[in-house]
């Protein structure tokens, strides 16, 4: 796949995690009878996870990384 459509695609599918994330976050206010908001905490959570996230993807395909920490 060529860098162009790549990019493209990564946009897409970032743009429409986004987009459920905030659906989800709508929802839980709406059940929950709240204001729409995120804590300190959980934003740190969030923050870190997606970290984590974007580290797996980087590491895709990386025979090496996966072989060392496999041993």
């Amino acid at each position: 796949m060529n860098k162009n459509r790549t990019l493209l695609l990564g946009a897409l599918i970032g743009a429409m995690t986004g987009l459920i994330g905030a659906m989800l976050l709508n929802r839980r206010a709406e059940e929950s009878g709240n204001e729409l908001a995120l804590s300190t905490g959980e934003g740190m959570k969030l923050g870190v996870m997606v970290i984590g996230l974007l580290r797996a993807i980087a590491s895709l395909g990386d025979e090496k990384s996966y072989h060392s920490r496999n041993i």
